[in-house]
Parts: C-alpha cells; sequence; structure tokens
C-alpha cells in the first residue's frame, strides 16, 4: 500500500476541480471592513466624546486614557455580540514568526445562578499569559511566569469566525518587550519624530511623519494529498530531497501567465475573506516558478500593515486547506527553482495637518522627488540619510532578515545575495556623484525675490522611468520609495522594519545635529544642509551598488568596502549585540541591550530547533523510505542478472547484463555512503547537543550538521534517478509543481 501512495494521490490531484466560490453581492468596496471594528463602526457605537478621543489616539499619538475603556469594551462587545461573537482574545505575535492567542468567552456568573454576556475595559486593555511558554531569551523562568498582553488600539479590532480579536503588544513582568509589535512602534515613533524634526527645515507644518509599508506575500500552493505523502513538507515545509524535474521555470511560461481554475478559485476567495477583515488586497498573479504565486495589498501604515501580513498568512493556510492545497511560505521549498519573499516596499509620508492622511493633497511622500528645488533638496535628504542607515547597519539589516530558512533562499534563483547594499539607477546615482563633487557654494545660488536655485537636477522622470528591475540588489529605490527584497516569505516583517525603522531615526538624528551645529554657528540653512549632505553622500557610497550582486567579484568587492559578507546564519545574528547595534537601539528608545540578548538568545534557539527537526527528518526518510526502496529495486535488478545466466551463455548473459550490474554496484554504493552519512549526522547532532551555550551549539549546527545534509541529499537525488519509477514512494518534483 504504501508503494501505491504516491500514485494514488496523483490520480486524486487530477481528478479535482475548482471550487465555486460565493461572491458577496455588494462591490467589494461595500464589504470592505465588515469584519473590522473601524471608524464608521466607532462612530456608531461609542459615544461622541469616546470616540474623539480615540481618533486622537489612532491619529495623533495621544496617550490612551483608561477611564474610557469601559465605554469603548461596552462598544466593542455590543457591535460584536450582534455579528454573533460568543469569544474575545488577545491577539498578540510572540517571537516565534506567528501570532498567538487564548480565547474566553463573553460570560460571567449574573449572581442569580444564571450567565451574562460580559466585556469590561479591564480585560480590553490588558491581560496575562504565560510568559514562560513563549519563545523569551532567559528573560522569564516558568516559575516567574507572568506576562501582560496590552491593547494596541491604532490597530482596529476584529472578528474571526465567533471570535473578536484584539491586537495587542506582550511584555515580560518586568517590562521588556517579548514580542515584535512592541518594539516596531517604538522604532515607527522615533523614526516619524526624527523625520519631523528634519522636515521643519522644509516645511513648517508638519504634524507628524507616517511609515508606509507595502509587502509583498510570494508563496506556493502544492495539493494537499501530494502534500501529506511528503512527510518532509509536512514536518519542515520544505523538500529534503527531490532532484529537480526536467522542466521547472527555465522556458518563462509560469510568470504572469494564466491562473490555473483552482487556484484562481482560492484566490478569489482569499481575497473575499481578506477585503472584509480590511486588508486591501490588490495584486494578485503566477510568480516565476511552477506552482509559485504573489499578493500584494496597497500599501498601509507600517504597523497596520504588519498585522494584516500576519492575519493573511494564518487566513491563507485556511482557505488552502478548504480548496485541497497546503500553501507554502517557506522560502525555499523546492531546490533549484525560485524561493520565495517578502518584499517590503517602505518610504515615509509627511502629514501637514492634523486631520489629512496620505491619500489627499494634504501630504507629502518624503522618498519622492518634487516639482521645485526646495522639495528636491527635501528629496536629496532623506534618500541619502536612508542610505546612511543602511550603509552604518547593513549588517545588522541582514540579521533582522536571517533565518535558517532563508538562508536557503538568499544568492540564488532572483533572490537578493547576502550582501545588504542599494541600487538607485543611473539617474539618482548621477545626482548624488554631482553632489559629491561639486564643491558647495556651486551646488545653491540665492536670487533674492526671484527664490532660490539648487544645482540638483531635476528629477520628476524618476518616477516614471527610473523604476529598478535588478534582482539582486537587496535594497533597492524604485521610484518613490525603497523596496527590502531579502525579507523571507514566512517571517514576521516587523522584524526587518524594526532594524530599518530605528536606523532610520539615528541617521537622521545625527543630520539634525549636524545641521544645527553647523546653523548656530551663523552658516545659512541652506548651505548647511548642502555640507552636510555632501559628507554624508562620501561617507554612505560604498553601500551603492548597480552590478550583479550575483557574482564572485562583487564578494570581494563589498568586503573591500567594509561590507559584511558572512554567509554563517548564527554568526550574522552577532550584529545585534554589535556596539553600534546596542547604541542605536538604546539612543531611539527601541529597544535595550537585555532585549537584544534576549532576542539573539531565541534566534539561535530557533536555528538549532529548525536545523534540528530537518536533520531527524532527513535522517528517518533516509533509512526507513530511500533505502529501502534502493535496495528493493537492486533485489530486482540481481534477480534478472540471476535470471539472465539461466537463459543466456555465460558470456552472452554477462554482456547483456552489464547495465543493470552497474546499477547494482551504484545502488550499493550509494546506499552505503547514505548509511553513514546518517551515522555520521546522528553524531554530529549529539556532539552538537551538549554545546550549553547557544550560540556555540547553533554555530555547530550551521558548520557540521547541515554539510552532512546537503551530502545525503545529494546522494538521495541520484537514486531517484535510477530507482524504477514505480516504487518510489514520494511524490517527485514534476508531480509537485505541476498538478494544479
Amino acid at each position: 500500500m504504501a508503494n501505491n501512495l504516491r500514485f494514488q494521490v496523483v490520480e486524486e490531484a487530477f481528478k479535482k476541480h475548482a471550487l465555486e466560490v460565493k461572491v458577496p453581492a455588494e462591490r467589494p468596496s461595500e464589504y470592505f471592513g465588515k469584519y473590522v471594528f473601524n471608524r464608521q463602526k466607532m462612530y456608531k457605537y461609542l459615544p461622541k466624546d469616546i470616540y474623539d478621543k480615540m481618533i486622537d489616539v489612532m491619529d495623533n499619538g495621544a496617550r490612551l486614557d483608561r477611564s474610557i475603556a469601559d465605554a469603548v469594551a461596552a462598544g466593542m462587545k455590543q457591535w460584536a455580540l450582534e455579528m454573533g461573537v460568543t469569544h474575545y482574545t488577545h491577539w498578540f505575535q510572540p517571537l516565534t514568526e506567528g501570532t498567538a492567542e487564548k480565547h474566553d468567552a463573553f460570560v460571567e456568573h449574573d449572581g442569580k445562578g444564571g450567565m451574562i454576556e460580559k466585556f469590561s475595559g479591564k480585560l480590553l486593555v490588558q491581560q496575562e499569559p504565560d510568559a514562560s511558554s513563549f519563545p523569551n531569551g532567559g528573560i522569564r523562568n516558568t516559575f516567574e511566569a507572568r506576562g501582560y498582553s496590552a491593547w494596541d488600539p491604532t490597530s482596529p479590532v476584529f472578528i474571526i469566525d465567533d471570535t473578536l480579536c484584539i491586537p495587542t503588544i506582550f511584555i515580560a513582568y518586568t517590562g521588556e518587550a517579548l514580542d515584535y509589535k512592541a518594539p516596531l512602534l517604538r522604532a515607527i515613533h522615533a523614526v516619524s519624530k526624527a523625520a519631523k524634526d528634519v522636515c521643519q527645515y522644509f516645511y513648517d507644518d508638519v504634524t507628524k511623519v507616517q511609515v508606509n509599508l507595502g509587502w509583498e506575500q510570494e508563496y506556493f500552493l502544492v495539493d494537499e494529498g501530494l502534500y501529506s505523502a511528503r512527510p518532509d513538507l509536512l514536518m519542515t515545509g520544505r523538500t529534503l530531497m527531490g532532484h529537480e524535474s526536467a522542466k521547472n521555470q527555465q522556458m518563462d511560461d509560469h510568470y504572469f501567465g494564466t491562473i490555473p481554475d483552482r487556484v484562481q478559485a482560492f484566490m478569489k476567495d482569499l481575497e473575499i475573506q481578506s477585503l472584509e477583515l480590511a486588508i486591501p488586497v490588490k495584486t494578485r498573479h503566477n510568480e516565476v516558478a511552477p506552482n509559485q504565486f504573489e499578493l500584494a495589498p496597497i500599501f498601509e501604515e507600517c504597523n497596520l500593515a504588519v498585522d494584516h501580513n500576519m492575519l493573511l498568512m494564518s487566513l491563507m493556510k485556511k482557505v488552502a486547506r478548504k480548496h485541497g492545497f497546503r500553501v507554502l511560505l517557506h522560502e525555499k521549498p523546492f531546490d533549484g527553482i525560485n524561493g520565495s519573499g517578502k518584499h517590503c516596499n517602505w518610504s515615509l509620508t509627511a502629514m501637514h495637518n492634523a486631520q489629512c492622511t496620505m491619500h489627499n493633497e494634504s501630504s507629502t511622500l518624503l522618498h519622492a522627488p518634487g516639482t521645485t528645488p526646495e522639495e528636491n533638496l527635501r528629496f536629496i535628504t532623506f534618500i541619502v540619510e536612508t542610505l546612511m542607515a543602511v550603509y552604518h547597519h547593513n549588517g545588522l539589516l541582514k540579521a533582522s532578515i536571517m533565518s535558517a530558512t532563508n538562508a536557503h533562499r538568499l544568492g540564488g534563483n532572483e533572490a537578493p545575495p547576502a550582501i545588504i547594499s542599494s541600487f538607485l539607477g543611473t539617474q539618482l546615482t548621477e545626482v548624488l556623484n554631482h553632489i559629491e563633487t561639486s564643491k558647495t557654494n556651486e551646488l545653491f545660488n540665492l536670487k533674492g525675490k526671484q527664490g532660490m536655485e539648487i544645482d540638483i537636477a531635476q528629477i520628476p522622470d524618476l518616477v516614471v522611468d527610473n523604476t529598478d528591475r535588478n534582482r539582486t540588489s537587496p535594497f533597492a529605490f524604485t521610484g518613490n520609495r525603497f523596496e527590502f527584497r531579502a525579507p523571507g516569505s514566512s517571517v514576521n516583517c516587523a522584524s526587518a522594519m524594526i532594524a530599518l525603522n530605528a536606523a532610520m531615526a539615528e541617521a537622521l538624528n545625527s543630520f539634525k545635529e549636524r545641521v544645527d551645529a553647523k546653523i548656530a554657528k551663523g552658516e545659512d540653512k541652506i548651505q548647511a544642509l548642502l555640507e552636510v549632505l555632501k559628507d554624508d553622500v562620501k561617507t554612505c557610497k560604498p553601500i551603492r551598488f548597480d552590478g550583479n550582486g550575483y557574482s564572485e567579484e562583487w564578494v570581494e568587492e563589498a568586503a573591500k568596502r567594509g561590507l559584511d559578507v558572512e554567509k554563517s546564519c548564527p554568526v550574522i545574528f552577532e550584529h545585534y549585540l554589535d556596539d553600534s547595534s546596542i547604541k542605536m537601539f538604546e539612543s531611539t528608545k527601541v529597544m535595550n541591550k537585555k532585549e537584544l540578548e534576549a532576542r539573539n538568545e531565541v534566534k539561535w534557539e530557533m536555528y538549532v530547533k529548525t536545523v534540528q527537526i530537518e536533520a531527524r527528518v532527513l535522517g528517518d526518510l533516509a533509512m526507513n523510505h530511500i533505502i529501502p526502496v534502493a535496495t528493493h529495486y537492486q533485489s530486482k535488478l540481481i534477480k534478472n542478472v540471476q535470471g539472465m545466466k539461466e537463459v543466456f551463455a555465460a558470456e552472452r548473459a554477462e554482456r547483456l547484463s552489464t547495465r543493470n550490474m552497474k546499477l547494482i554496484e551504484e545502488i550499493a554504493e550509494r546506499t552505503e555512503k547514505i548509511e553513514q552519512l546518517a551515522e555520521d549526522l546522528t553524531e554530529a547532532r549529539r556532539v552538537a547537543n551538549r554545546i550549553e551555550c547557544i550560540h556555540k551549539r547553533a554555530i555547530a549546527y550551521h558548520d557540521t550538521v547541515c554539510p552532512l545534509m546537503e551530502a545525503i541529499r545529494k546522494q538521495i537525488d541520484k537514486l531517484e534517478l535510477i530507482v524504477e519509477d514505480g516504487l518510489w514512494t514520494l511524490p517527485k518534483y514534476r508531480e509537485l509543481l505541476f498538478i494544479r
């Protein structure tokens, strides 16, 4: 029966058809946010004075007055009960790369032997989950488990099934962050304040600066039957073995191709449910690799965008199962073809009054060129200071996106390399080169009432003509934003956004200090700005690279420029504890040294556990699936050779059996190697596990366990090519990638 499982699930997969998706009668704009307690519902269910205070908290960062919590909770409960909700949960993002929730019912004793629906402000604002049961890097012990989840009012409450989900931060009893949201909110606050201060050089009416994020979620879909027949996919999210298909992505016929019917139905269902949860999904298409796809929303405020991405990944898994698929969010589920990333399009928007939003004329995209010399000076300022942030913390930014899973993706098949650099395009590069080589008094000229001229080329064409397609650039300027392409598809993109926003805040603070110092000495403001910019253009020049990021020459050149070229994932994590990183995080009040040390402990521990699980699964498959199948085929070949001797004369039988004898010998040699390598793999894990220091243990897993896994895979993939197809029990790449 085991031998037939592969063919059974293949046959069943071919019989499946697209499910019919019930489309709402209303237009998307009418059911958008149906299950979200948004401003419209706040206005309906909250008293006017409470509503005004909530808007002040959400728009202006006012401190939440806990005295209004009961009124807000009452309005939320009324709306939720009308929507059929029976439970509530604090929804938070621990350091597991997923989300966490504990559901409680809206019921309390009424004192008369019955029950009443109750939901107080206290339950809305704060709860106490067990902090020791989540990754915490030693901050909490089992015997001191208390932690707090606290409501984030800037991210709207939403409904999933019968549960009201309340976005929250998660912190230890002693105040340290145990999640992604808390430091993200701090980083957003830090960069918003720093950017607002710098904006004062160019505008006198900026009230705040908003951080924008537009993520692009790549993923694979695999038929659930085929998925279930691959224990490696089931347990690790990727194929630990498998020879590449004769046809994969080399014909370039999948990218932007016609979406398969079953996939189209899945996408339609996912989009409807996403829009009902106010996730503004906009784009869907086939990606480069077979059975790889992408979904992207309209950009949003950074904190909300991160919440929506985490919610979407959970929703994708649920909807995929409904349609007979399993969604693969692993960065490299298949060897030899493209992996999946989560490109993060990041920018800053200046708000010019308290009432405006980024969708009207009262805002300015700070990373977009303008129509006047003053606006282009602002544009160049924010471009250069972004480059300064990336240059000074390129190792940290790499650490923020690195993981055991993303390490398989970076550096191959159109993924960016594991060296952080920035591509600007010819036009913007020429502008920065001009600033660098010109004297300050040549760059600007005051003309009395006619206004000011700055000798920085007008750059309106940039928006249309300079969209970068250099796929090897990890941090590329794309017209009015930077696209951070290195984050992996499975992770919480808050990790990258925490590092980037904090680094940008530090760069802007430094810029303002130096400009103000020159102005205090009597220099003209424009001259002071240009002098500091000129220095920074020279300083950050090593981070600019427009060439092929895959070349060996670039690795050598990057090292000469002082950029981080390390490839070992556990070593890369060390950048979180660089003196410059600690200083940056503490000066911006995003994280303290204790929190950074704890996060690194978690990262090293997660790396070890991920590789450990993969090694165990691979060893099991090698010994209990691959070797038995190979030796079974070998036995059939031996029987054939013996039969040939009975039918033909010895000399002719030997000649006719030459091929089978070679196969018998090759199978024997490869299975022997696999068995020895599997023993070595077990021993390597045993030795590594005896290392007490989690940092050194992670390095040992990288240096000793991972190479053995690759060696085992190489032998198995060779066996797949020679063992009779009818005996091979695991679905092959051609089936996993081309059955839809």
